[in-house]
C-alpha cells in the first residue's frame, strides 16, 4: 500500500485530497457534537451521515429540527439545497463508470469537493482515480468525524453554556462564503432570499424561512437570462 502511494498515479491525488479530507472530518465534528448537544440521539446524526452525506444539505436539516421545525419542513429544506448534485452527477456520469453497482456507489459520493477535484485533472483515467480517491477519503473522513462529535456531544450537557447554538449558522457561511466572493450574482440572490427570510420569520413556523428564501433564486435566473 505505501509503494502505492508514492507512484506517480496515485501519490499526488492521495496527498492533494488529503487537506480537502481534513476539513471535512473537522465540519464532521462540528456536525455530530452540535447534532447531540442540541437533542438529538447519537445514532441520528450518524446514520443520516452513512445514509444522506450531504454536508449543507445535513446542517440545515438538523438546524430546522432543532429549530423547532417540522420533519417535513427539515426534509424538504435538504432536499432543495441538494438539488445542485444532480447537475454534477451529470458531469462525472462518464468518469464514475458505466456498470450499475458503480454508479450508484459513485452517486453516493458526488459532492462539490469530489467532482472539482475530479474535473481538474488533465485526462479521463486521472479525473476517474481522482473521483474516487477524494471521494472515498472524504466519505470515511466525514463520517468519522460525525461519530467522533456525536460522542463527544453527547457529554457536553446543556448547549446554551457553549454557545454551539451558533455553529450551524457559522458553518453554512463559510460553506457559501466562496460563492458569494466570485460572483456578483450570487450575491445580489443571497441578499434578496435573507432580506425575505428575514422578513417572514416573525410570522411563519420554523423552517419555512429558509424555503421562501429560494425566491433569491429567481434574481439569479433572470441575470443569468440577461447575460445570454
Amino acid at each position: 500500500m505505501r509503494s502505492l502511494l508514492r507512484t506517480p498515479e496515485y501519490g499526488p491525488l492521495v496527498r492533494d485530497s488529503s487537506l480537502v479530507w481534513l476539513a471535512g472530518g473537522v465540519v464532521g465534528v462540528s456536525f455530530g457534537a452540535v447534532s447531540v448537544a442540541g437533542g438529538l440521539p447519537v445514532w441520528v446524526p450518524v446514520l443520516m451521515s452513512l445514509l444522506v452525506y450531504a454536508g449543507s444539505a445535513q446542517f440545515s436539516t438538523v438546524g430546522v429540527l432543532l429549530a423547532g421545525g417540522g420533519p417535513l419542513a427539515a426534509a424538504a429544506t435538504g432536499l432543495l439545497l441538494n438539488t445542485r448534485t444532480a447537475a454534477f452527477s451529470l458531469a462525472v456520469a462518464e468518469i464514475i463508470g458505466r456498470r450499475r453497482l458503480t454508479r450508484f456507489l459513485g452517486a453516493h459520493l458526488v459532492t462539490d469537493e469530489t467532482v472539482a477535484f475530479a474535473l481538474a485533472q488533465p485526462d479521463p483515467a486521472r479525473r476517474r482515480r481522482a473521483f474516487w480517491i477524494s471521494g472515498a477519503g472524504l466519505f470515511a473522513a466525514w463520517n468519522a468525524g460525525v461519530l467522533a462529535g456525536a460522542l463527544a456531544g453527547s457529554a457536553l450537557g446543556d448547549t446554551a453554556r457553549y454557545g454551539l447554538d451558533a455553529a450551524f449558522p457559522a458553518v453554512l457561511v463559510a460553506l457559501v462564503l466562496p460563492a458569494l466572493r466570485e460572483d456578483a450574482s450570487v450575491r445580489r440572490s443571497a441578499l434578496l432570499g435573507a432580506a425575505v427570510a428575514l422578513a417572514v420569520t416573525p410570522v411563519v413556523p420554523p423552517g419555512v424561512p429558509v424555503l421562501l428564501a429560494l425566491c433569491g433564486l429567481f434574481l439569479h435566473r433572470r441575470d443569468g437570462e440577461a447575460a445570454v
